[in-house]
């Protein structure tokens, strides 16, 4: 039983916004739903509260792991945005409306309908701080939110390749056996991952030293062939009066308190924890040293990190997180910033890499909780999903979700972090998840093991292609990333982006545009031969406009092994033409690995 104690008394703030003309709203991730937000009143609320949820439910509104409170609003002539700057508890109600207008100027006093969309906000805490950006275009209120929050930052080209990642890699031959698999196969990969169990019984920043006896002579191992190691940090620390990290955390004063004002304790995957302090800008720093050369023991530059369990995650606290009642530096309560805890981590750990480059190397860090201005410092992810078709169909709005809210280097476990995929599900969602921006298979340790090559050759092979493909569109990848990092524009983009004005894109959220030239119609279900896509209207497209097509994605008689669903078309916007052969290109890279070919550059 938690009883939440309210030092400043009870408190809360809203404020209530009518959108007229508006019918189509979205945003407000994380929320495993549709890209369009739903009606309330039939329902609860959308929550913004970070919350570690394993096997989260479908279409709900309950809060997941990171939260952006944007709301962007579109019809043909306008896209605006209403950003609720505010880190506490959040609840947002929509209501959709349709209100008679007469027209003043017509003699016959014609009535018509106007859509109207009115919105709620209610926080627990904090001050009213609400912008609205005016766009008018997609392209200008994405540029207006990056200006307020900060732009996307440009990832290393690896970090845009795929990643391979299990809970957990039992130890260094395991690792590299591994990584001679993907060498054996053909499969190209850019990074391998280690989960908690690398660790010296929980203690981040250290090594098993019978399972990973020679961690640096690991990472120079994967550096010959320019492959990278990601490894897991979390927030909580053991505590361990003899482990001399957690000492200089707590002579440091590095810890969140409790209001009696001792060090609050609470438990996660260690056992008993406690859990730095990172709204203290003493704390970062000091957090960021952790990841110098000198002080993590077995680390080269080639190492990179992962934010885990930054919510933050606390397994007996209420709802499994921090109290709210909490105390931070400054005397700040936890309720005030709860929302903050985990962007404040990936900003320290951010900095760390930077610092330990000497600002010479872009850093790559994921982190699993997200806020306002997430973008400007690396990935997310969206957590622990499940080995399911909904969990691969509901990845695709999430995404879509986050991309409209700004964070734009974004992707799911492909196969699902718990069960077991069957292989034509793992296949489906290797063709999704290369058609995303962050690619990474991840497993949780219950699972049976799902490298690549474990399903049969011709699994493999598919797998294979479809990773192949990945490559093949880096560059036009790197490219919509730029794009990004320069103008807010999201490389994962709602049909209604790119085509503000044809009504029929406003509710779909199957299909996608990646960059302004490729638009993509993942495979979500079982047993498919056939997928329908909408095709937006175009000045080159010599169709009727928002035409529905029908495509075969099989190939001869297999199931499902047609690697890539192909539109070869002239212009699906203006002045692009993109024809592209990829299964031509991968046969001249395979015969000439240094082969490119700049017509996969944008523009």
């Amino acid at each position: 039983q938690f009883v939440d104690i309210k030092a400043n008394g009870p408190s809360s703030i809203g404020s209530d916004l009518c959108l007229h003309g508006f019918s189509h709203v979205y945003g407000l991730p994380e929320h495993a739903d549709g890209l369009q937000l739903r009606d309330t009143r039939d329902g609860e609320p959308y929550r913004l509260y970070n919350l570690d949820v394993f096997a989260y439910d479908l279409y709900s509104r309950l809060g997941l792991y990171g939260s952006v409170p944007l709301l962007v609003a579109h019809k043909p002539d306008r896209t605006l945005g209403v950003f609720w700057l505010n880190s506490s508890e959040t609840f947002v109600n929509v209501h959709y409306t349709f209100q008679p207008i007469t027209d003043k100027k017509d003699l016959v006093k014609r009535r018509r309908v106007e859509p109207q969309t009115d919105v709620h906000w209610l926080s627990e805490s904090g001050v009213i701080d609400c912008v609205v950006l005016l766009g008018p275009s997609p392209q200008q209120l994405f540029t207006q939110y990056a200006q307020l929050t900060g732009y996307q930052a440009l990832p290393p080209l690896f970090a845009l390749g795929y990643h391979q990642c299990r809970w957990n890699y039992d130890d260094e031959a395991d690792v590299k056996a591994v990584d001679a698999g993907f060498d054996r196969h053909g499969i190209p990969y850019d990074v391998i991952w280690l989960d908690i169990e690398h660790t010296d019984g929980k203690r981040y920043f250290t090594w098993d030293a019978a399972l990973f006896p020679e961690p640096a002579g690991l990472q120079r191992h994967l550096e010959e062939k320019k492959r990278k190691l990601v490894v897991i940090s979390d927030p909580h620390i053991k505590v361990d009066p003899d482990w001399s990290l957690y000492c200089e955390a707590r002579d440091g004063r590095h810890f969140v308190k409790n209001r009696q004002g001792q060090i609050y304790q609470g438990s996660c995957w260690p056992g008993e924890s406690s859990y730095l302090d990172f709204s203290s800008s003493d704390t970062r720093a000091w957090y960021s040293r952790c990841f110098g050369l000198d002080k993590y023991k077995g680390s080269t530059p080639s190492l990179f990190v992962w934010n885990d369990m930054n919510e933050p995650s606390v397994f007996d606290g209420p709802e499994q997180t921090m109290p709210k009642d909490a105390v931070h530096y400054g005397g700040w309560e936890h309720r005030e910033l709860h929302n903050l805890y985990g962007f404040y981590q990936h900003m320290a750990t951010v900095e760390g890499l930077i610092t330990r480059s000497g600002g010479l190397e872009r850093p790559f860090v994921l982190s699993r909780s997200f806020f306002a201005g997430s973008q400007r410092l690396g990935a997310i992810w969206t957590g622990d999903n499940v080995a399911s078709w909904e969990y691969l169909r509901i990845s695709i709005p999430m995404l879509l979700s986050l991309s409209v809210a700004g964070i734009a280097f974004c992707g799911a476990d492909v196969g699902g972090f718990v069960q077991d995929p069957e292989p034509e599900l793992l296949v489906r969602w290797y063709q999704a998840g290369a058609l995303q921006p962050f690619f990474r298979g991840h497993s949780a340790k219950e699972t049976k093991r799902r490298e690549p090559w474990l399903f049969g050759e011709e699994v493999t092979a598919v797998i294979r292609t479809v990773i192949q493909q990945r490559y093949c569109l880096l560059p036009y990848w790197y490219t919509v990333f730029h794009q990004a990092h320069t103008s807010g524009l999201p490389p994962l983009r709602p049909l209604w982006v790119e085509f503000p004005r044809e009504q029929s894109t406003f509710t779909v959220d199957n299909q996608y545009m990646i960059g302004g030239a490729l638009l993509a119609c993942p495979v979500t279900e079982a047993g498919v031969q056939e997928v329908r896509v909408l095709i937006p209207e175009s000045g080159e497209v010599n169709q009727p406009p928002g035409n529905i097509y029908t495509f075969q994605c099989l190939h001869d008689t297999r199931r499902f092994y047609e690697p890539m669903l192909k539109l070869t078309k002239r212009g699906i916007k203006k002045n692009h033409l993109l024809e592209i052969d990829l299964n031509a290109l991968i046969k001249k890279m395979r015969k000439n690995p240094t082969f490119k070919d700049t017509n996969f550059l944008c523009e």
